[in-house]
């Protein structure tokens, strides 16, 4: 049995345009989980974190979390805690990033309102420039529709799509929503994943809860 190398940076032979995303972020901010693919075909997808996370400022301290297995389309954006002028001030605008100006003491976090990590689970397609943001956690298995801008949290094997994204339906019935997410197949060994790939492909539950 051929072992899938999870190190490598492209998993297609001849395909620059698909990575395994993990190996291409630095950034102790980002953490992404295995096999997560993203696929540009319009910029270099080496350059994920310059084209498609903004707003990371360091000095909120927030974290882009993607699980395993995930599926990330071209274009798709993160926005990120720094998009958010604080609306606790009877002014949008920013005056305490710039203090140097003003002299007034203020702590530059008062800027922004900080909203949280954004958190991705496993198993997530997201489709084509769709926009998540900060503070939004995505549930295990769910698919975001292509230009949805996510705005809430979406609960495990939904589907959403629109703007403000909205749940269109369930991929599965209940039932094997809850089987699945008790299986966690993503966080077999390889070797398991292997084994079972023709059941989990043809979504034959029953052979995964033998």
């Amino acid at each position: 049995m051929m072992i899938p190398d999870k190190t490598k940076l492209y998993p297609r032979l001849g395909d620059t345009q698909t990575i395994y995303l993990k190996n291409a972020v630095q950034d102790e901010r980002i953490q992404i989980g295995d096999f997560t693919i993203y696929n540009d075909f319009i910029h270099d997808p080496r350059d994920f974190q310059k084209n498609n996370v903004f707003y990371h400022y360091p000095i909120n301290q927030d974290k882009l979390k993607i699980g395993k297995f995930c599926s990330i389309a071209c274009g798709v954006k993160f926005l990120m805690n720094s998009a958010n002028h604080t609306l606790d001030s009877l002014s949008t605008y920013p005056f305490p990033i710039f203090y140097e100006e003003w002299d007034h003491g203020m702590s530059p976090k008062k800027a922004w309102d900080n909203k949280g990590n954004i958190v991705i689970g496993n198993d997530v397609w997201i489709g084509y420039e769709a926009i998540i943001l900060a503070g939004v956690t995505i549930g295990d298995g769910a698919i975001i529709g292509t230009r949805a801008v996510v705005t809430k949290d979406v609960p495990p094997y939904t589907i959403v799509g629109g703007i403000p994204a909205k749940a269109i339906r369930l991929r599965f019935p209940k039932k094997d929503i809850e089987q699945l997410l008790e299986l966690k197949w993503w966080d077999w060994s390889i070797e398991k994943i292997s084994e079972n790939l023709l059941a989990i492909q043809q979504g034959d539950l029953s052979s995964l809860t033998k």
